[in-house]
């Protein structure tokens, strides 16, 4: 599968789009790269990176899979969920100013009806994250937040 420029697989748009590109993609796996700067969005005054957006940097490679799929198939990105996780471990606080994240995501499980399991984790000298995310993409998006927001005028 070829890798697409970030901005062409992500349902994000500006700051929001965390990642640098796409290093590599399969069938059941993307690698992705995050430089660094001084003062991007979530970052410290020091440059750094809090560890906790690793889990957001991991959610937008599992995006960026599933944006590859989809201009592969020749069909639009769709918006997807990030459900959540049970375990994120990281060996440090932060990532350091200047540093060169690579995050790995492989799919573990799917269904039929847009749940998926992703193994994740991120790399960078001296640093290592870890977590399982649970996503789900919805077959039609648009009916979806149809429904929800039915559901919510009932309410």
């Amino acid at each position: 599968m070829k890798p697409w420029p970030i901005a062409d697989v992500l349902p994000h748009a500006g700051e929001m789009i965390l990642l640098d590109g796409i290093e590599e993609v399969e069938a059941e796996r993307i690698v992705c790269t995050r430089t660094l700067g001084t003062n991007g969005l979530f970052q410290n005054a020091d440059g750094s990176l809090p560890a906790w957006v690793g889990v957001e940097l991991m959610a937008q490679s599992i995006a960026a899979w599933s944006g590859c799929r989809a201009r592969a198939d020749r069909q639009p990105v769709q918006l997807g969920f990030l459900l959540g996780t049970r375990h994120y471990t990281c060996n440090a606080d932060v990532f350091a100013p200047g540093s060169c994240l690579r995050i790995e995501a492989v799919r573990s499980f799917h269904d039929e009806h847009g749940m998926g399991v992703f193994s994740c984790r991120i790399d960078a000298p001296g640093v290592h994250a870890e977590a399982r995310l649970n996503v789900y993409r919805p077959p039609d998006a648009d009916a979806f937040f149809n429904q929800i927001a039915g559901e919510i005028q009932r309410d």
